[in-house]
């Protein structure tokens, strides 16, 4: 698995697109879960991946001693926390359809990695708690998908525990975001009491079984509205009444609008027990777009039957301590990939082979011998390519880089032993290239003790983390004191420089950011150096 990922542009290159390949862009669905930490995103991304049979059991994040952890979050530290702190991709087949399912950093500190995994979707599930509505991260993370053009399914998670009425928890997502939700499977039974759900469309009941522990897929029973009514009385009654009062106040599913972002179609679900999951799936299938052009920097777009492209959103080292490599994952944007086909890094120009590309579930590892618009590979070994890079073959394209966050925390970070300064190094520089944080440098402060900077402070955390697991490096970190940082010029450095409460730093893509103590200090550079 060490092989160079650069060979000489001699090599095999392109195929040709298959006749088939329209047909395989319309197949695939590729979305992302949305959420609030703890709104339960990755227990549904196991029980997505259940129902589609690429699991036979799942697990739970938050499950007690000797339970297992959720398959998708590989790192100690998700498994110590419950969290998810990294990205993984998931692809698995349901319904004559191939589903590519990305999944997210839960947590806020590392919403910059989210958003990387939002450049590479067509779709997203807003994933609510059904106590707790829309929450801070949440609302941060849907205005990204708006401001993408990223349509929304909306799922109100949670609902076998107590929690608000559906009726409210619709108005807040009307109210507060301006989303127009219509249900498509609504709750029979109040939250905390979950019998079953209301197929809208249809007005037929799914009633679901609990198993032992929601280990394994909930049967499902189809009534008619009749056979409904006698088995669950006023709670059925109720169900039909709100929904009936939606479609009449004009909350009906219309796919130009959901696609427009106007609307969110509506599922109420609980995952710990895979009650409405499959509901979910059949959604996505249903209304969320498949592929379609990607606009480009020329100002163009690269549609999906155009020569092979792709864009880098996510690299990640370590996934695998057996194989101590590093994973580029790509979203295909165009054409037909082939492993072992030789294509050109645009940021370069510079040939590169795809020799050993992969899917990735948790630290299970597959071949892939091809891939289409939509599919995300894992590319091995791939050190010059970087999120937001390009990879095209034939005709030349370079899509729009990801832009950087702005960070708000920043910390000098050092080797605590002088004799492993090399792995030091090393490990900084991955950190960089992966993007886990960003790296700024100075001449006064040197090589030796870089400055970490990260929109949440879990980000060091990972970072020391995984330079003693990864490199067997010990590393501390020293807080410094700046909150803010904005980008500055050449011309303005010095001056800046010279500022009391400011220090200006280059970050390793060449740009300069002047770090400053705090908003007022801000203010008043602004108002004093408005130049």
């Amino acid at each position: 698995m060490s092989t160079p990922s650069d060979l000489s542009p001699t090599a095999e290159s392109a195929p040709a697109a298959p006749k088939n390949l329209r047909r395989e862009v319309d197949r695939r669905r590729t979305f992302a879960v949305i959420s609030h930490p703890d709104a339960g995103k990755s227990t549904l991304t196991e029980a997505l991946a259940l129902h589609a049979r690429k699991i036979s059991e799942a697990g739970a994040i938050h499950g007690k001693a000797g339970r297992k952890s959720t398959v998708s979050d590989w790192m100690e530290m998700e498994k110590a926390r419950g969290i998810s702190v990294s990205s993984t991709a998931l692809q698995f087949d349901y319904a004559d359809h191939t589903i590519n399912l990305v999944d997210t950093p839960g947590h806020a500190d590392f919403s910059e990695d989210t958003y990387r995994v939002l450049t590479a979707v067509d779709a997203a599930v807003m994933l609510i708690d059904a106590a707790k509505g829309l929450e801070p991260q949440t609302l941060k993370l849907f205005q990204v998908c708006r401001h993408r053009g990223i349509p929304v399914v909306t799922v109100i998670n949670k609902w076998d525990r107590p929690g608000r009425t559906p009726l409210e928890l619709l108005d807040e997502i009307d109210e507060r975001i301006g989303l127009t939700p219509t249900p498509l499977f609504w709750p029979v039974g109040i939250a905390g009491d979950f019998r079953g759900l209301l197929d809208v469309t249809a007005g037929e009941y799914i009633h679901f079984t609990r198993t032992a522990g929601g280990a394994t897929i909930a049967p499902e029973e189809f009534l008619d509205a009749d056979a409904a009514a006698a088995r669950e009385g006023d709670e059925w009654t109720t169900a039909l009444e709100e929904s009936e009062l939606l479609v009449e106040s004009g909350q009906q599913h219309d796919e130009e609008a959901f696609l427009a972002g106007r609307t969110s179609p509506v599922i109420f679900a609980s995952a710990m027990l895979n009650f409405g999951v499959h509901q979910i799936l059949d959604t996505l299938v249903s209304f969320a777009p498949p592929p379609g052009p990607r606009p480009d920097v020329a100002g163009g777009a690269r549609d999906v039957t155009d020569p092979f492209s792709a864009v880098v959103f996510k690299v990640q080292a370590g996934m695998d301590t057996a194989h101590r490599d590093r994973l580029a994952f790509m979203r295909v944007v165009s054409g037909v990939f082939e492993r072992g086909m030789v294509v050109t890094h645009a940021q370069t120009g510079k040939p590169f082979t795809t020799k050993y590309a992969l899917t990735v579930f948790g630290r299970e590892r597959t071949t892939v011998e091809h891939a289409y618009p939509g599919d995300v590979v894992g590319l091995v070994n791939a050190t010059a390519l970087a999120p937001g890079h390009t990879l095209y073959a034939d005709r030349k394209v370079e899509f729009p880089p990801i832009p950087s966050f702005a960070p708000e925390h920043f910390s000098i970070l050092r080797a605590e032993s002088a004799a492993k300064y090399k792995q030091f190094r090393r490990a900084v520089d991955q950190m960089d290239s992966e993007g886990v944080v960003q790296i700024l440098r100075n001449d006064l402060r040197g090589d030796a003790s870089p400055v970490l900077a990260a929109v949440g402070p879990m980000q060091f955390e990972v970072v020391a983390a995984r330079m003693k697991s990864e490199f067997g490096v010990e590393a501390r970190m020293e807080p410094l004191g700046y909150s803010l940082a904005r980008r500055t010029d050449a011309e303005s450095a010095d001056e800046l420089g010279r500022q009391r409460g400011v220090e200006v730093f280059t970050r390793s893509d060449g740009v300069l950011l002047a770090l400053v103590s705090d908003k007022w200090r801000l203010q008043y550079i602004e108002k004093e150096l408005p130049h």
